[in-house]
């Protein structure tokens, strides 16, 4: 809140600047568009989108067991704050795979974004753009990966999410249209064989594919669309039965296993010249391992935000153990539940380099399109760098197990 022109120099942007500006605004007679609250957030995009478009973002697997675990896990650990902590002059920024970027915080892949908003993944790209922060492009994109790269031509760095095809032209194609579009991670997500059962989307039917949406990675594709031609199938005409034909391609019917995981990691580090590969939805330690002994760069320690398995361990709980256990030799990233700029902090205490927003962003999209990802993204930053400054930790060094307590009581 101090006045920016009297502050000190500082390495990270000043982002709790936008609590100032927000403030200042409001003296002004003019508010914010809407609450980032994070259960605010969330009913106010239920009343915005279709009914098809609200169970796309918030239906999980059964029961929806493990999105309550996600959250209880958080409320597990109490930050212990540190004072009189020179902190004006505190740095969020860090390092992932060779990127310099201001916060530890990127944008987590998310399929059939224009069921949220008609700008879809070129508004979400577009910002994070702006802010720098690494966007990750899902497989299933309502828009080409070369419009999404060319939404995103503010900077920042760009990870594409690969759902591996059953088809090997099809999955090279897909790697080297994203590494000449400037994608320079590939992320495999591995939990999605087979879609959960999700009582609200079976009840309306609601598989935005069979509709026609979410399709257009494959329908830009070279390779697939050769594919439907040779079946007789236009997108244009008949988007259903297209729509069916390239999602049961990159999904349905047949589980990848280990064994498949070299020949995907040396097509993708052939094409971009040794990148960095991940696979996304590690939930166990040994997974993590295994991951690490089959030549993976990385992890991304996630269950789907609940999306698939229910009744699983919530992310945040298994990811001490899986940090522990790789011990350093590869990157970790944090995925599923995070809210809030006191989540981010934790997940990084708890070991993560760096944490995977989606939901909040989503909501933010369904609300108010492009400005509606700026307003939430801009106010989670604003959170985390001013939650960094009143607790007391002046750098993302300082952020370790020892800044945490389990349930207010054991000291980690």
């Amino acid at each position: 809140m101090s006045d920016p022109t009297s502050r000190p120099a500082r390495t990270s942007p000043n982002y709790d600047l936008y609590q100032r500006d927000i403030f200042k605004a409001g003296s002004y007679g003019v508010l914010s568009s809407f609450s980032t609250d994070p259960d605010k957030l969330e009913s106010l995009a239920k009343e915005k989108l279709s009914e098809r478009g609200w169970l796309y973002a918030s239906s999980n697997a059964g029961l929806s067991l493990t999105h309550q675990s996600n959250r209880r896990s958080f409320s597990s650990y109490s930050i212990l704050p540190r004072m009189l902590v020179p902190t004006l002059t505190r740095d969020i920024s860090t390092t992932l795979f060779g990127h310099r970027i201001p916060a530890p915080i990127c944008f987590a892949p998310i399929g059939v974004n224009a069921i949220y908003h008609p700008d879809g993944e070129l508004a979400v790209a577009k910002v994070a753009g702006e802010l720098g922060l690494p966007y990750c492009l899902s497989t299933a994109s309502s828009k080409a990966v070369e419009d999404v790269a060319a939404a995103n031509a503010a900077g920042g760095p760009k990870f594409f999410q690969l759902y591996l095809p059953h088809n090997w032209e099809l999955a090279e194609s897909l790697l080297r249209r994203a590494w000449n579009s400037g994608f320079d991670v590939c992320i495999m997500t591995v939990d999605t064989d087979h879609l959960a059962w999700r009582h609200g989307d079976l009840a309306q039917a609601n598989y935005a594919f069979y509709y026609g949406i979410g399709n257009e990675m494959g329908w830009s594709d070279p390779v697939f669309r050769k594919y439907l031609e040779e079946k007789g199938i236009d997108p244009k005409t008949d988007p259903r039965t297209a729509g069916r034909a390239w999602i049961d391609t990159i999904w349905h019917g047949k589980a990848h296993s280990w064994e498949d995981l070299p020949r995907v990691i040396r097509l993708w580090k052939d094409i971009s010249g040794g990148r960095p590969f991940l696979l996304k939805g590690i939930q166990h330690p040994s997974d993590a391992l295994l991951a690490l002994d089959h030549g993976c760069d990385g992890i991304v320690v996630s269950n789907h935000a609940g999306r698939q398995v229910d009744g699983a361990v919530g992310s945040l709980e298994v990811l001490p153990e899986i940090v522990d256990a790789v011990k350093g030799r590869m990157t970790v990233l944090f995925d599923s539940g995070i809210r809030t700029g006191a989540d981010v902090f934790k997940a990084l205490a708890l070991g993560a380099d760096a944490v995977l927003v989606g939901r909040l962003w989503i909501y933010g999209l369904s609300i108010q399109g492009e400005h509606g990802v700026r307003h939430v993204i801009k106010s989670l930053l604003a959170e985390f760098d001013i939650l960094m400054d009143v607790a007391g930790y002046k750098s993302l060094k300082d952020v370790d197990r020892k800044a945490l307590r389990v349930s207010g009581l054991t000291k980690l």
